[in-house]
């Protein structure tokens, strides 16, 4: 996790310790359960003693209980109430289900929906049957945007100024490693434009295949997106595009139209992505 840079920590409306105490909770991972200062310095970037008041203030407000046996917290009930606050505003993730529960009995893949945190897209809704056992991934869980089916169908689905924000967050988080992953997240944007879904196939897990659909909604929230996984030798990059992909996007398509949502781009307004000879614009800062 990246320090608030120094464009938004001298701004100021913007309030840095909070940032850093947001920063804090953030830190807290599903399947961590207890963490310490130095752990949850290290996962912030920020200095121990700073990481020390912090948590010790998150005590005193009922957001972390101390566990002094380890010199460790974990993350307290008022914590995890605004969690499941946010989940009980998420309409879709309600509307959803049944649909979610019906391309995962059709396809035998889990079916997620998530959103965007920072540079990953957390799952706040999962439908997961017997046959998916190697898709461990539940509410809460994370995948990357830049290299996960869901991200990638999130990322195609913003503005030009959407996707240069994003870039420039995942090119300050992977570093040297970016060049590589914008590679990839740009070929994606050629199959988003042509099918209307994105793909990955052993891009974000080497065992693992998936497609990706972009949800978007005419109230000013999202957008998000769902995907459909399952271990690679099941989704091979031929079901995907011919089986996978496309129920994946008619289920997102009524649910928009369940929703009341914006109907699907026409492929005028898609082609405008492209340059010719086929290749999706770099867009801003970050593919350049």
């Amino acid at each position: 996790m990246k320090r608030t840079g120094k464009k938004t920590a001298t701004d100021r409306n913007f309030v840095v310790a909070l940032s850093r105490g947001l920063d804090v909770l953030r830190a807290f991972h599903p399947s961590d359960g207890l963490l310490g200062n130095q752990e949850i310095a290290a996962r912030t970037n920020l200095p121990k003693p700073t990481v020390s008041r912090l948590t010790y203030t998150l005590t005193k407000l009922g957001y972390l209980t101390p566990v002094p046996r380890f010199e460790k917290y974990q993350l307290a009930p008022a914590a995890m109430a605004l969690g499941y606050a946010a989940l009980a505003n998420l309409g879709v993730r309600h509307l959803s289900e049944p649909f979610r529960e019906e391309m995962m009995r059709a396809t035998g893949g889990a079916v997620a929906i998530g959103g965007r945190d920072r540079h990953s897209m957390i799952y706040f809704g999962q439908s997961r049957g017997s046959e998916t056992v190697g898709v461990q991934l539940d509410v809460g869980s994370r995948v990357p945007i830049a290299t996960s089916a869901m991200g990638r169908a999130y990322f195609w689905a913003l503005d030009e100024d959407g996707r240069a924000e994003v870039s420039r967050v995942l090119r300050e988080h992977y570093g040297s490693r970016w060049p590589k992953m914008r590679d990839g997240l740009e070929r994606s944007g050629e199959t988003v434009a042509k099918h209307g879904f994105a793909i990955s196939v052993g891009d974000w897990h080497d065992d693992i295949g998936a497609a990706g659909v972009a949800l978007r909604l005419n109230d000013g929230t999202g957008p998000y997106a769902f995907n459909c996984g399952a271990p690679a030798f099941r989704f091979t990059e031929e079901r995907l595009i011919n089986d996978i992909g496309p129920r994946l996007l008619a289920m997102v398509r009524n649910i928009e139209a369940a929703l009341g949502g914006l109907m699907p781009q026409s492929k005028k307004e898609v082609s405008k992505k492209l340059k010719s000879g086929g290749k999706v614009a770099r867009v801003a800062e970050g593919f350049r």
